[in-house]
Formats: structure tokens, sequence, C-alpha cells
């Protein structure tokens, strides 16, 4: 399976949020759910907050496709960074992508950012992201607020 991280451009966030859909599994009271809509102004107000809060925003690239987003943050030079992924919709997970493309994602934290500790959480009902975190060498240190929180070091 071919997937790449490329730097997210902003015409690449509008073609990904114009199929993204909100997961249930993310919202620890699920009362809270509602679907996304796709709208240009809340894309680029999205844009400009990664952009103001200076994360690393790359695309999931698959078959030529972005089918979903990689951001890193809270970036502590050669120490430590927080990373979290989403796909764009249901059709990309189960699939195995979210899993390369945390593997890819840590080997840039690791070999090209030089940053040797990479954090990373999950909303406690979010398994999938749970099981994949764990499978790519990801350790659970913590649980707070509905959430738990894991570290993987290089």
């Amino acid at each position: 399976m071919n997937i790449q991280l490329i730097p997210m451009t902003n015409e690449m966030y509008h073609i990904f949020f114009k199929e993204f859909e909100n997961d249930i599994d993310i919202y620890f009271n699920k009362d809270d759910y509602c679907e996304y809509q796709y709208s240009k102004e809340t894309v680029e107000k999205y844009i400009l907050r990664q952009r103001n809060l200076n994360r690393i925003c790359l695309a999931v690239i698959f078959e030529n496709e972005i089918v979903g987003e990689v951001k890193i943050y809270n970036i502590e030079s050669n120490k430590s960074a927080v990373f979290g992924i989403a796909l764009k919709n249901s059709k990309y997970k189960n699939r195995g992508i979210g899993t390369l493309a945390e593997k890819l994602a840590i080997e840039y934290v690791f070999n090209v950012l030089k940053i040797s500790e990479l954090y990373a959480d999950s909303v406690v009902t979010n398994k999938r992201s749970q099981h994949v975190l764990e499978k790519v060498g990801f350790k659970l240190i913590g649980e707070s607020d509905n959430r738990k929180h894991y570290k993987i070091s290089k």
C-alpha cells in the first residue's frame, strides 16, 4: 500500500473537508455528535488557526487522493511534540491507511524533526484510535478528562 505524507496546502484542505465526515467514536457524549457540513469560511478559519498555532500539517495521500490529515503540534525543538491524525471518512478506515500514516509521521518526527518523544491522546470511547496507537508502538501513560494519553520515544 502506497501512503505518503506531504505538506497540506490551503487548496488541499478544501478538497479534504468537502468529503469529511465526523466520526461518532470521537465524541465522549454521543448526544454532542452532529454531521459535518462543509463551509469555505469555516475551512479558511481552520487553516488560519493551524498556521497561527505553528503546527506542521501534512496530508495523508493514498492512491493520489487526500484521505487524511496529520498534525504535529506543541513542538519543543529536539525534545517533544504532540501528534494527531484524522481520516476524512469511514471509506478509508479499517484498511491500514491510518496505521501506515502514523508510522510515517513517527519516522518524520524522529528523523526529520529530530524530536525524541512524541505524544498522542484519544477519547476513551475511540477504541480504533487506541488500537492503532498501540499497534505502532505508543504506550499508554495515563488517563484524564475522558482521554487516554500515549507516548512513544525514539
